[in-house]
């Protein structure tokens, strides 16, 4: 599956009182990001709908000035479900990944779920082999 990448350079009005990235702005760019790569591979934006965001931990703060990366990809797909993978980088201070799965449901113009009919290419390595399982077993 391609891969979508999105970068954002942390500004003073994505802080918190801690003078660090704002969890819910690193949520709603998480999201984002998440949700490019499955409209994208869904073709519709207007059909897709977030209905989880499973394990987001975040594991260090994030300062101004940080260029933070967003990659995403499609790693599984039930009837009518997508799930994305998706990590965030930073550019300049090199610390380990935060990374998330996402679950969007395709949906049609009432909002009701429906079957995308959408297919996964054969894994292209160990490592997307090993997100796919991850990925199967969400709840």
């Amino acid at each position: 599956m391609k891969e979508y990448i999105c970068s954002r350079l942390v500004k003073s009005e994505d802080l918190n009182h801690h003078g660090t990235l704002f969890a819910g702005r690193t949520a709603e760019w998480f999201v984002e990001s998440a949700f490019i790569a499955a409209a994208s591979t869904l073709g519709s934006p207007e059909n897709v709908v977030c209905l989880n965001i499973h394990g987001f931990v975040f594991k260090t703060p994030i300062n101004k000035g940080e260029i933070v990366k967003f990659t995403s990809k499609v790693v599984h797909l039930g009837k009518t479900s997508i799930v994305v993978h998706a990590k965030l980088e930073m550019e300049i201070n090199k610390i380990p990944p935060v990374e998330s799965f996402f679950t969007f449901i395709s949906v049609d113009e009432e909002g009701k779920k429906v079957p995308h009919g959408l297919v996964l290419d054969e894994a292209a390595n160990e490592e997307e082999k090993q997100l796919r399982e991850r990925a199967k077993n969400l709840k």
